[in-house]
Parts: C-alpha cells; structure tokens; sequence
C-alpha cells in the first residue's frame, strides 16, 4: 500500500471567501498558485502569427482543446507581451506543438530575443493563414482566432482550427516542474 505524499506546500484553509474580491481563495497567494501549476505537465509550444501586425511568435504551454465541433483550442497570452498587439492586430495564428529536442528554440521564443533572431532559428512554411508552421513540430494547428476573453492578466483566445500538419516526431516536449521532459509516443 502507498502513502500519501508529504505536501509541500502550506495547507490552506476551506474558509468561506466572503468579503474577498471575486476570484481569490482565502490564504492563497500568487506564489502558491505558481508552484502548484509548476506540478501540472504541459505540451510545449511556439505560437506564431503573420500578418497586418508583424510577424511575431512566443513560447507557450496555457494550450488546450475546447471542442472538436467545430476543432477549437484555447491559448492564453499575456497582455503586457511585447507581441500581444501583432497578435490581436493579426487575428490568426498557429499552434506548433514541439518535438525533443526544440528546448532551444523553447527558449529563445520564450525569452526577450530579437523576433527575427527567433524566426531564423528554424524552418518555417507559411500556413493557409499566414501564420509560421514550424517545418519539425510534432503537430501544427493553423488557427483563426474566433473569440477571446479577458481573464485577469491574460486574454483567452479561442482558436478554430483550419488545418493540421502532423510531423515525424517520435518524441514530444512537455513542461513540468520547472524543466523540460521528452516523452515518447505510444506504440
């Protein structure tokens, strides 16, 4: 028989959260809330767009299917990005899920590194949107932004899926507890 884990974090009470601002949980502050999601593995990715507002592109692992009536994945972008107004001005973008391996071009999209020095990284085909597909994604999702929603500091776009590009990788990229992992697909 196991035993359960030893929690690391501080127990937080099950206090009622009236009198609280809409959205906050008593004693839970925003370190808690970060580490808790270090723990929550995640598909890494390079979201990309093109178009009116530039070419941009950033890292991101706050992805994930809606629907598949019609194909719709959410993305989670900070508005104080510096290529948050190429993306709103832009109104598509593509989903490039990576492959082991793309730890490095992780983190120059995920860093403050020149959005040209970025893009010559890889190689890229241009989608039916515009967006960048990256040539050796796991998976692209060529994507027109349907809807979007602000959430705190982040708008939530919704994102119809056009078309897919399915790569040759056998391995996947995720992101979990503060380091990259390579997984293998399943035969």
């Amino acid at each position: 028989m196991q035993t359960a884990p030893t929690a690391t974090l501080a127990a937080r009470s099950a206090a009622p959260t009236a009198g609280l601002p809409a959205g906050t949980a008593a004693g839970l502050t925003q370190g808690d809330y970060r580490n808790a999601m270090a723990r929550l593995g995640a598909a890494v990715n390079i979201i990309t767009t093109d178009g009116p507002g530039g070419r941009a592109g950033f890292t991101a692992s706050a992805v994930c299917s809606v629907t598949d009536t019609p194909p719709t994945l959410l993305v989670c972008l900070n508005r104080s990005a510096s290529v948050y107004p190429a993306f709103q001005a832009n109104g598509v973008l593509c989903v490039n899920a990576l492959a082991a391996g793309h730890q490095g071009i992780s983190n120059l999209f995920g860093g403050k590194t020149p959005m040209d020095e970025r893009f010559a990284a890889a190689r890229w085909t241009r989608a039916a949107t515009g967006a960048p597909m990256l040539d050796a994604a796991a998976v692209s999702f060529d994507c027109r932004v349907s809807s979007r929603t602000s959430v705190g500091t982040h708008d939530v776009l919704f994102c119809e899926v056009l078309a897919i590009a399915v790569g040759d990788a056998a391995h996947g990229l995720v992101y979990f507890d503060r380091r990259y992992h390579e997984i293998a697909a399943a035969h």
